[in-house]
């Protein structure tokens, strides 16, 4: 467990937690301040108090205010993802600055264009974009997320190891073809996911008809950090507006408001919901900005620590290591 404890927005937040000398002991917890409640005398999971979302929500806080169960103190703990999910939904290309890097970079390289006509076609073309366009969205693998504090692992493929920091978003009821001015009460809460990605492996050469292979890029064992806790929405405020930061071996590589969304969150939970019914317990990633390690001619190695943050929902630590 990292020092300083994790904090959250808000009077309580849940998670899930290993106690025990082997920490053999998995169960879900509400958070209040440095102190967990074990909840696994009451439901059996996060994911199922979220499957029943609208009933616990309320009984939440009268269990942080009292007494009665079993408590831990967090720092004796293991923390672990918060919750199981369902779905997990992710969301490329969504943050201004950063697809306008990239396709500024691609106008200036491939099309000869000075970087004053880069940049301005490229905000052109997101300014299209958020007016005419929807969103990007694939789906990852549950079996890629890891906890917050947990070692990332190099595959022993591939070499340009990259970070994605982003505010995710878990469901908190079902719902089919959302519109977006319902979307935000579909919300249960908040954790944060860094996505990672090996971006050697993100292209096929010998499939350039198909082209991206998201699969084997990004869905390798532990490459989906998330937690440390689900936040309740109610706390977090406004999540249009909130501070995503990523420091790599202590250098802050990522720092941008959540603002710098191409599709906020209720255009994203519309979109998706088109396709497919969200339920309870499904994950949605709103995106990355810029700053990854691409950008920065920098990717990871054994040895590094990823320390990331976003306001109000606490905090992760990573150290990589090999997998070979």
């Amino acid at each position: 467990m990292p020092d300083p404890l994790p904090t959250h927005a808000g009077p309580f937040a849940l998670g899930t937690f290993a106690s025990g000398a082997s920490g053999e002991e998995v169960f879900p917890g509400l958070v209040t301040g440095d102190r967990v409640r074990d909840l696994s005398d009451l439901v059996p999971s996060v994911r199922a108090l979220v499957e029943d979302w609208g009933d616990w929500l309320p009984r939440l806080g009268d269990l942080a205010r009292s007494s009665d169960g079993t408590w831990h103190e967090l720092a004796a703990l293991r923390v672990l993802t918060p919750v199981e999910p369902g779905q997990i939904l992710q969301s490329g290309a969504n943050y201004r600055k950063h697809v306008v890097d990239l396709v500024a970079a691609e106008k200036e390289s491939v099309h000869g264009a000075t970087p004053e006509e880069a940049r301005a076609d490229a905000e052109s073309m997101m300014d299209e974009r958020a007016r005419n366009g929807v969103p990007y969205v694939f789906l990852g693998s549950p079996r890629a997320i890891s906890g917050p504090y947990d070692d990332i692992v190099l595959p022993a493929l591939g070499e340009q190891h990259d970070w994605e920091l982003e505010l995710a978003l878990v469901i908190g009821k079902s719902g089919k073809n959302i519109p977006a001015e319902e979307a935000m009460e579909y919300i249960a809460g908040y954790t944060i996911s860094n996505d990672l990605t090996t971006r050697d492996r993100l292209y096929r050469p010998d499939l350039k008809a198909i082209g991206t292979d998201w699969f084997t890029a990004k869905n390798a064992d532990t490459f989906l950090p998330t937690g440390p806790f689900l936040v309740p929405a109610a706390f977090v405020g406004d999540p249009g507006d909130l501070r995503i930061t990523l420091r790599h071996n202590g250098v802050v590589r990522q720092d941008e408001s959540t603002k710098d969304m191409i599709f906020d969150i209720p255009k994203l939970i519309a979109y998706v919901s088109t396709t497919t019914t969200l339920r309870p317990g499904d994950l949605l990633l709103t995106g990355s900005p810029a700053g990854n390690g691409a950008h920065w001619g920098v990717f990871l190695k054994p040895g590094d620590v990823v320390e990331s943050e976003i306001t109000g929902l606490g905090h992760q630590r990573n150290t990589v290591r090999s997998g070979q």
